[in-house]
């Protein structure tokens, strides 16, 4: 079991490591529960539990909770209990949760989203105002290179007054602004990182050259398919600033397109397990996934309990939901389904 402690380590080490996560914390409990008030947790982005907030049938819940806040930012406070009152509580968001335990939990989902980082390495005009448009759309900026005049960027972006400094530095979002200057060490130092889109500022003719002497220096193949290039909407853009608001256009672009096949792909999540995930463990296989026709939390076809009626197998995210169900079917798949 995680301790308070624990929980706050974790959180720091996800927000080092850029990954988006929610705290959960248990603020009031109705007995019986085996979670208490003030036990935390941590679900990340995959929806994998780390901690103690209470068993199988609030797990669910949280996890569900968690997922949604973490898509539009925003907290809320959640009641888990046997079942739903007839009369709805401003700001709670209520489960109701037939377990054989009968207690209630009230617990806050408190999302923790990326900011996500940007790198242009080059200080050149358009560099600068990549940098400079991408700050002030929410992006943690750093420009890379010598030169750049007071004024150019805001004081929101992090300068770096060489390449050489910038080594090591990593980014979800790199972009190459050298326009002439030192092209082929800006590509290299670009290459090196780990990011998730390279983009580079120039002509499709000049960026075939420059991946060709890249090639010759020793870059792969695979390397070099990273390269965006030219970068940017086609907005036909023409001046330093019209080409910053293109290339940032389409970072923001790639990165909700990234972000909206992260939520796609959910379903391929491990099961919460308490513990943190293996980075070296193999790929995950798609998992399926299921409502539970009683309290209709997404449960893992996998592992949870199951009925069968009617020549329809059904799962569940407790043995309580399985229990009631198999008592009386019809009242949670309606007379259409249950004669």
């Amino acid at each position: 079991m995680f301790s308070s402690k624990q929980v706050f380590q974790l959180a720091a080490q996800f927000e080092r490591e850029g990954r988006a996560f929610a705290l959960i914390t248990v603020v009031r409990c109705e007995a019986p529960t085996s979670a208490k008030p003030g036990a935390k947790a941590i679900v990340d982005a995959a929806g994998e539990i780390h901690g103690w907030i209470g068993g199988g049938c609030a797990q669910p819940a949280v996890i569900k909770s968690a997922r949604q806040a973490l898509a539009d930012g925003q907290p809320r406070l959640v009641r888990i209990s046997p079942g739903t009152s007839d009369d709805a509580v401003e700001g709670i968001v209520e489960f109701g949760m037939p377990c054989h335990s009968g207690g209630t939990l009230d617990i806050f989902v408190d999302p923790v989203n990326v900011v996500p980082s940007l790198l242009v390495i080059g200080t050149s005009a358009a560099g600068c105002a990549v940098a400079a448009f991408a700050a002030n759309s929410g992006f943690a900026a750093t420009i890379a290179g010598s030169g750049v005049a007071v004024g150019r960027v805001s004081d929101a972006v992090v300068i770096i007054d060489s390449f050489e400094r910038a080594r090591g530095i990593e980014a979800q979002f790199v972009v190459v602004a050298t326009q002439g200057k030192r092209d082929e060490e800006g590509l290299e130092l670009a290459l090196s990182t780990k990011a998730q889109f390279v983009g580079l500022i120039a002509s499709e003719r000049k960026a075939g050259k420059l991946k060709d002497m890249l090639r010759q220096r020793g870059q792969s193949a695979e390397n070099l398919a990273r390269i965006t290039a030219p970068v940017g909407l086609p907005i036909l853009a023409q001046t330093p600033e019209e080409i910053g608001v293109s290339v940032v256009a389409e970072i923001i672009r790639v990165r909700r397109s990234l972000a909206r096949a992260d939520r796609r792909t959910d379903a391929t999540a491990p099961a919460a397990s308490g513990s943190a995930p293996d980075a070296s463990a193999p790929e995950v296989k798609e998992r399926a996934v299921a409502v539970d026709p009683v309290c209709s939390m997404d449960v893992s076809a996998a592992d949870a309990p199951r009925v069968e009626y009617r020549g329809t197998e059904y799962r569940f995210c407790c043995s309580g939901c399985a229990e009631l169900f198999s008592k009386h079917p019809e009242r949670y798949l309606g007379a259409r389904h249950a004669v």
